[in-house]
């Protein structure tokens, strides 16, 4: 069964799901798994999100409520769970994805002839305003992985070695940080490997996907490098970067790694692992990248989402006009 769940402020009563919203529940979330192929933490979200809304309707109808009452939600009551969600302080972006959770259940509630939730479609999502991502300079990106950098640092030189091998890797393949600490030790060839394509790698994106991705020289020896200090044991089907401890690698590892780096390269707090990713796109747009092919590469599936470098990159153009044009 769901887990109780409770209403928009805190500290009202604890109420459980309606049964037969409960089992629809759990087939939408299986569904969204299996058939879906959407990640272990994605589905979390998604269940939390409709867990909030529903939990909501509880309080605010006066009890847990059924497939028919939900059938019979009228756009006031939508309206109403957003006003509550925003006197607790939830941002539009956040509303904005408990929303979408709750319409995509009420997608899945249609399809299988459970009853039509007209409400969720007759009430508009806030607005969120766009932000644009923030890459670093080339040549700060580029210095990512330079041993200088570290020279102060204390950490052991396989540590040092597996921090510069995993930003190499976000900034020369534009790789997600969980897409990084997800390679087997087997994806990644060693440096001039007879027989081997040694400048590309499969990676295994969002939704399962995979994609090809280049592999520098650079990184390749990076990598290189970590796996012959590395003092545990790397068997072909194991995690290719590993923790102090031999366990898994946690992303907030190299989250605290970018952190020092920052300091040492005067970089602002918007330079995190994913601002290299964002750097990858950036820069090879703006030296000429074909838009589709860096779509491919980022593994976006949708070209809009990658288009929005475009926007990135004409800022930059206009940034350097203002500063350089002696009349701007």
């Amino acid at each position: 069964m769901i887990p109780h769940v409770s209403s928009a402020p805190a500290d009202r009563e604890l109420m459980p799901f309606a049964a037969d919203v409960a089992a629809e529940v759990m087939r939408w979330l299986a569904h969204l798994g299996a058939e879906r192929r959407m990640s272990p933490k994605t589905v979390e979200a998604y269940q939390r999100d409709v867990s909030q809304f529903l939990g909501f309707l509880a309080g605010h109808r006066g009890g847990a409520p059924s497939l028919t009452d939900l059938a019979a939600l009228e756009p006031m009551d939508v309206r109403a769970f957003m006003a509550s969600r925003r006197a607790d302080g939830v941002g539009s972006r956040s509303l904005m994805r408990g929303l979408a959770g709750a319409r995509s259940f009420a997608r899945f509630l249609e399809r299988n002839g459970k009853g039509k939730v007209g409400a969720l479609a007759a009430v508009r999502a806030p607005k969120v305003a766009k932000t644009l991502p923030k890459p670093l300079p080339v040549a700060a990106a580029r210095r990512i992985a330079d041993a200088d950098l570290r020279a102060g640092d204390e950490s052991e030189p396989w540590i040092a070695a597996r921090d510069a091998a995993v930003l190499g890797l976000l900034y020369g393949s534009g790789l997600r940080i969980s897409e990084a600490l997800g390679l087997k030790r087997r994806d990644m060839p060693a440096p001039g490997q007879r027989g081997v394509v040694t400048d590309a790698i499969t990676v295994l994106g969002k939704g399962n996907k995979t994609r090809m991705v280049p592999l520098l020289p650079q990184v390749s020896q990076l990598a290189a490098d970590y796996v012959a200090l590395c003092p545990y044991d790397l068997p072909e089907d194991g995690p290719l970067f590993v923790g102090a401890k031999g366990g898994p690698l946690s992303p907030r590892i190299i989250q605290l790694a970018m952190a020092r780096l920052r300091g040492a390269l005067g970089l602002p707090d918007t330079a995190t692992p994913h601002a290299l990713r964002h750097s990858f796109a950036t820069h090879l747009l703006a030296r000429g990248g074909d838009l589709r092919a860096i779509q491919e590469l980022l593994g976006h599936s949708s070209l809009s989402t990658t288009q929005i470098y475009t926007a990135v990159d004409s800022e930059r153009l206009l940034e350097a006009y203002r500063s350089a044009h002696p009349r701007a």
